[in-house]
């Protein structure tokens, strides 16, 4: 069988046990690449329908391009969209762009905060409602048991630590130890009341995998992803103060998946342009232990 089709149907085998498994499931989706796919799979291992809303957490400073894209695909597939923020820090001014916090208390803040409310439904959210095209305040918000994330172990060093289904407490936080082992596809899918999981389908694919198989499938990506002209293009895309384009003359797929198989990437880190990363050493980690995607 080939390669991407093995790797798609361990996908849709965890986003299966995942639904049967693990109650009131929600999926991230951050309008980047990866997610994208995961969205695709979702929807062939549910034949066409997606049985879980999709959650953004909105920084405020993402890519307008970003949030154009999103909605598109919200109506044009029919998704169910939660949309949460920390407007609490966001009305205070409590971030990075403002001057009041450097680039990790910014993430945490607006990511790793807002993610955590979002999740256990402390905090605002808003959910996308088809039959008037607005987004409306969700009211009595349920929290979400566990939720499924696009992350890569080849992406960043905390990654490579994660189990395809992997346990944080009832803080979201992550205790690496104590994750329990995934030998011969055997998952541990029974957790302990008050645990929030973490679910993981795309954990061994590469990315070069991830834009073999958004050609294969012609999966519609951000517009951002491609040389439009001035010799840039995003690799990995995040907030805009945070996040830089690299140079590149790549403007479609075939020369995307070329740069990183004997180009100028195949050898330079997908996430050298997040800013954030080299505040914290060069890892997501710290972080991540605190809840972060």
């Amino acid at each position: 069988m080939d390669h991407l089709y093995e790797l798609e149907n361990r996908s849709v085998y965890i986003l299966r046990e995942a639904y049967a498994k693990i109650g009131n499931l929600g999926m991230l989706w951050s309008m980047g690449k990866d997610s994208t796919v995961l969205l695709w799979l979702a929807r062939k291992a549910f034949f066409g329908h997606v049985p879980f809303p999709l959650i953004h957490i909105d920084t405020h400073f993402k890519i307008p391009e970003m949030i154009t894209y999103r909605d598109r695909l919200v109506r044009e597939l029919g998704l169910d969209m939660v949309v949460g923020a920390n407007l609490a820090a966001l009305e205070a001014k409590e971030t990075f762009p403002d001057g009041k916090l450097d680039r990790l208390g910014c993430c945490a803040a607006l990511k790793t905060q807002a993610l955590r409310q979002t999740l256990d439904g402390s905090g605002p959210r808003v959910r996308f409602d088809h039959a008037r095209g607005e987004y409306l305040p969700e009211k009595e918000a349920q929290a979400f048991q566990g939720v499924i994330v696009g992350v890569r172990a080849d992406e960043e060093g905390s990654r490579s630590k994660e189990r395809y289904f992997s346990a944080r407490d009832s803080r979201s936080e992550w205790k690496v130890a104590n994750q329990a082992p995934e030998f011969w596809n055997q998952y541990k899918t029974e957790f302990a009341p008050g645990t929030s999981v973490r679910v993981h389908p795309l954990l061994d694919w590469t990315e070069l995998d991830i834009w073999e198989y958004i050609r294969a499938e012609n999966i519609p990506t951000v517009s951002l992803y491609y040389n439009q002209g001035d010799g840039k293009r995003y690799r990995s895309l995040g907030c805009w103060p945070c996040t830089a384009p690299v140079e590149s003359e790549a403007r479609n797929l075939d020369e995307i998946i070329e740069e990183l198989k004997v180009g100028k990437f195949a050898t330079i880190a997908e996430r050298s342009g997040r800013a954030q990363d080299k505040d914290d050493g060069g890892s997501l980690e710290t972080l991540r232990r605190d809840g972060y995607m």
